[in-house]
């Protein structure tokens, strides 16, 4: 197994001191992007450095999940940052990593996250997941959009810009890094192996069924605008050609979760990935208590009875997700940061 790293060191225009933490407070704002030749709306939120010392609130409201200090439509702190963008998984949606969006901000980065239409909690379609080729697109968009935007641009490093992506968010970030999508090899593994979770899921949803979407979803998806990736437990590895990952020549940063509650296996997933990605530019991260829904926010004491209570199956999602959880959250952002330099 390989476990190499080779850091990009980018030369920003912040000193490492203003990088550090507790230099900012974290900023929030909402953010919603147009889509002029369609209906493929992005909304979702923008997370920035901005002035301490300023009268915070929590980022949302939950009865299961712990929320974030920010400061809400903050003015953005003088400079630029470097810019991550963040994916969520199958049915997420842009506050899943809330917790690591605002830790980001609060040591000098600027960090967006959209709800992908059709694969997020509020905006189920079949049909547009289908389109699964739209995912890395959406967050080309988001690059798009700020690099555009004169509130904006002015603000961000346009040399510094990085992904995470969570589960089928993993799986984006790869399609963006030059992972290629192969329809012949997934359905092979897919007729000897039915039972498996993505399988299952890209079928149950016709992805690439027709000759032209396997055309849209076989083509180069890849994004040279960002310089390195964290990929955190992802589904879909067995998708991907292995001469498509073995040509990736950016960062990546690869979490595998070996507490296996979500119904991916890691052998099929994170591992296979990082053993078919070039060791020169690859770390990996198994954690022995990590699970899939460690990446996740933090849950309130008690979330998981309600779960239960409301919600029964759904209450895995706090298993363990309270100050354990909370202390892995540090790990995730600590080798992040370490990455996304």
């Amino acid at each position: 197994m390989k476990h190499l790293l080779i850091l990009i060191i980018s030369i920003f225009a912040l000193t490492k001191a203003s990088l550090s933490a507790d230099t900012f407070a974290a900023g929030m704002r909402e953010i919603s992007i147009k889509d002029q030749q369609g209906e493929r709306h992005l909304d979702g939120f923008l997370w920035h450095p901005t002035a301490p010392d300023q009268k915070t609130e929590l980022d949302f409201e939950s009865k299961v999940w712990v929320g974030t200090p920010v400061v809400k439509n903050a003015d953005i702190s003088q400079g630029k940052f470097p810019f991550v963008v963040l994916s969520h998984g199958m049915y997420g949606n842009a506050y899943n990593q809330a917790w690591l969006a605002a830790a980001l901000a609060q040591q000098g980065y600027i960090v967006a996250a959209i709800n992908h239409p059709g694969t997020s909690t509020w905006l189920r379609d079949k049909d547009q997941a289908r389109e699964l080729w739209k995912r890395p697109q959406d967050i080309s968009r988001v690059i798009d959009y700020v690099l555009a935007s004169q509130e904006y641009s002015t603000h961000i490093e346009p040399k510094s810009i990085f992904m995470a992506g969570h589960s089928l968010g993993g799986f984006t970030a790869a399609l963006l890094a030059g992972a290629r999508y192969d329809a012949e090899k997934f359905d092979a593994v897919c007729n000897e192996n039915p039972d498996d979770l993505v399988c299952g899921v890209l079928r149950g949803w016709n992805v690439a069924q027709t000759a032209d979407d396997r055309e849209q979803m076989e083509a180069d998806l890849s994004d040279d605008r960002i310089k390195a990736f964290a990929l955190f437990d992802l589904g879909g590895t067995q998708s991907f050609s292995k001469q498509s990952l073995s040509q990736i020549d950016r960062p990546m940063l690869v979490f595998g979760a070996p507490i296996m509650n979500s119904g991916l296996t890691l052998d099929i997933e994170s591992r296979a990935l990082i053993e078919a990605l070039p060791s020169r530019n690859t770390r990996y991260i198994e954690h022995a208590n990590m699970s899939h829904f460690d990446f996740l926010g933090v849950c309130k004491k008690g979330g998981f009875e309600l779960l239960k209570r409301e919600e029964p199956g759904d209450e895995i999602i706090c298993q363990n997700g309270g100050e354990k959880r909370a202390d892995k959250h540090k790990m995730i952002i600590e080798n992040v940061v370490e990455m996304f330099q």
